[in-house]
């Protein structure tokens, strides 16, 4: 995720801005410094966004927030530049050396995030898995691709310049042709590829090592994404993307540079935000979690979702159909950013609030809000920005979510489930500036809940709604990885009721 322009800004001397809900009118509160000797064991992680490089300092003693900071990205010229900006800021609250820094870990999604190119057999079945996996791993689909390759779909690969394609197709015993058809249409790749991870048919892995062994490129082999109709095995995909993004992506992309000053830039940030959706929801040994959830991650460029459920059918006589969901989901919308596809989320807007606003005044807002990047200053500006954030929440909860089908046969009428059922999910949570520092965030992921109008697409009902007012999801998911039950304990206290 991209965060806005408008996202929370540090000036030189500290001060935290936040919107009032009731209006858009802004307060500030002064945060003191905070000596280092009242803590005792201060842990700082990063976040390198393609926006904002974000330092977050927490106490594991206590168990608390003590600072968040963030300042601009430079990732196109040095890196290390915005990082330094970043732990200079901190350090205007809280203090630490030089030892606190070389313990830090880092999440990034610059230079694009993660990008990755899926080739697989069917569409709907190892594509789609490869798609699953993918997206799991924090990667943004940058192609998809089914079936035999032809020589524009790799020409296209070769100008997307993915960091990893995944190439998959077959059952394990099944289908070989086309994949091993397609590992040598990819080693005709002359340029834009440096790694292949392969995840198919393991019957035409010697085939397809001969083939790509050949080349200069990077092969990785791992489980078969779909070994059986209907098996989906998304894990071991997923750690070797894991392990290609901290070992080979993170020095293409400049973030290597980091790892002379911090400890290791160990995920992409969608993948930590994963992982603490995953903590919120299990919890930890002998401190139960929330159950299960959907988490809304709006930012400037793209809005994710996250469901930790299982999502299966709950009512009577439906049966599911495709390949069955992950327990972890992940989707990505890169049409629904609040800064980069404003133009999108106005087109939506004049659709399903046809007659509730202003053309001439909504036209003039956008592209304010398009040019400046800005919070609003106004109440009605305020309405304006609610509007496209909570369309921004409903759109993307309803391509995230499943939806029930009437199949019509000679037979009779069957309904089918496609995807997800989160009818019965108890808790959904907000995240992401245009959600934080909304003037009514609860409005804002109203947009996320079922809608008797339209009962086939299966939405949460009566969810508990909560906020991460404080922007630490990718924190406490980076610290889930050494102290889960610490990080466990700070999610709960900072995450606040709408």
């Amino acid at each position: 995720m991209i965060e806005p322009p408008y996202a929370e800004q540090v000036p030189e001397v500290y001060m935290r801005k936040r919107h009032i809900h009731s209006g858009a009118a802004r307060h500030q509160t002064e945060i003191p410094k905070v000596e280092c000797e009242m803590m005792n064991n201060i842990r700082i992680f990063i976040d390198f966004g393609s926006t904002f490089t974000k330092a977050v300092a927490f106490d594991l003693d206590k168990e608390e927030l003590i600072a968040r900071v963030q300042s601009p990205s430079t990732v196109d010229t040095d890196v290390t530049v915005g990082l330094e900006k970043a732990l200079a800021l901190l350090a205007e609250q809280v203090e630490f050396g030089e030892a606190e820094i070389k313990e830090a870990l880092a999440s990034s999604s610059a230079a694009g995030g993660l990008r990755v190119v899926c080739c697989g057999l069917v569409p709907d079945f190892t594509t789609e898995a490869a798609r699953m996996a993918a997206l799991g791993a924090g990667a943004k689909i940058v192609g998809t691709y089914s079936y035999e390759l032809s020589n524009s779909e790799v020409a296209e690969i070769e100008a997307i310049s993915p960091d990893i394609v995944l190439l998959t197709g077959g059952t394990d015993g099944g289908n070989k042709k086309v994949i091993i058809y397609n590992a040598r249409m990819l080693a005709n790749l002359k340029r834009g590829v440096k790694n292949i991870i392969v995840a198919g048919n393991k019957s035409a892995y010697d085939d397809i090592a001969g083939i790509l062994g050949k080349t200069d490129m990077n092969i990785i082999f791992t489980k078969n994404v779909m070994s059986e109709i209907g098996v989906i095995d998304v894990d071991s995909t997923n750690q070797k993307i894991r392990e290609l993004f901290i070992n080979r992506i993170t020095e293409a992309k400049g973030i290597a540079r980091v790892k002379t000053m911090v400890k290791d830039v160990i995920m992409p940030t969608p993948s930590a935000v994963m992982e603490a959706a995953k903590l919120i929801a299990d919890g930890v040994p002998g401190c139960p979690g929330r159950g299960e959830l959907l988490l809304v991650d709006v930012g400037g460029a793209t809005t994710d979702v996250y469901s930790v459920a299982q999502g299966s059918p709950t009512q009577p006589g439906v049966s599911m159909l495709g390949l069955p969901q992950p327990y972890a989901k992940r989707t990505v919308e890169g049409d629904l950013g609040l800064f980069h596809n404003l133009d999108t989320l106005a087109d939506i807007a004049k659709r399903e609030c046809a007659g509730a606003l202003d053309d001439p005044f909504f036209d003039e807002k956008v592209t304010e809000f398009r040019q400046m990047g800005r919070l609003p200053s106004c109440e009605e500006e305020a309405e304006c920005h609610v509007t496209l954030s909570r369309l921004a929440v409903k759109t993307a909860v309803e391509r995230h979510a499943g939806r029930i089908d009437v199949i019509v046969t000679h037979n009779g009428d069957y309904m089918v489930q496609r995807g997800k059922d989160l009818t019965q999910v108890k808790l959904v949570i907000g995240a992401g500036g245009p959600v934080a520092f909304s003037s009514d965030p609860r409005r804002v992921l109203q947009g996320a809940l079922f809608h008797k109008e339209s009962p086939a697409l299966l939405k949460p009902k009566n969810p508990l709604m909560m906020l991460d007012g404080k922007y630490i999801l990718f924190a406490v998911g980076l610290l889930a990885q050494s102290e889960p039950r610490k990080a466990f304990n700070i999610i709960n206290k900072y995450l606040v009721n709408l």
